[in-house]
């Protein structure tokens, strides 16, 4: 991956960083204050969702630069990328699982079923998502086992007169 493509990609991450950071402290206000004439329970579960949701983005932004850091030193084949890769299952699977309560708490209101199914089929989404980067972190677990062999079958080809 070239340096342009990772500097362009944590250009968006800021952006998007940023984005969310005024979406929490500015925009869930305003929701809120819009929700007033809603049940306290009800306001205070579609704004903690929101908020939580917001965040798992925000969670999975940081891992993801954090990624892109270890990929432009030449260290992304390493086990300490394990910890940010296993963060990013654990944000998206939590996005899911927010997607999921937000539907369920939405069906039995007056919102229209198709609405509830499209945010149900959202949470499938995001599930399918984690699964395939737990289908990645096998890959990436697999390429740093090779790697590990070919430099251990180097440097034994490296002390070796031919």
């Amino acid at each position: 991956m070239g340096k342009s493509t990772i500097v362009v990609l944590q250009v968006v991450i800021a952006l998007a960083l940023l984005g969310s950071l005024v979406v929490q402290t500015v925009i869930m206000p305003l929701v809120w204050a819009d929700l007033a004439g809603e049940v306290l329970w009800g306001r205070i579960a579609l704004v903690t969702i929101a908020v939580l949701g917001i965040l798992t983005l925000q969670v999975f932004g940081v891992c993801v630069w954090m990624l892109l850091g270890k990929v432009r030193r030449g260290s992304i084949f390493s086990s300490a990328s394990f910890r940010y890769v296993d963060v990013i299952i654990g944000a998206i699977a939590a996005a899911a699982v927010l997607m999921l309560i937000l539907a369920i708490l939405l069906a039995p209101g007056s919102i229209a079923p198709g609405v509830v199914a499209l945010i149900g089929g959202a949470a499938l989404v995001l599930g399918g998502m984690a699964l395939l980067v737990v289908v990645m972190k096998a890959l990436l677990r697999q390429a740093i086992d090779r790697d590990a062999r070919a430099n251990a079958l180097q440097s034994e080809l490296d002390n070796e007169v031919i």
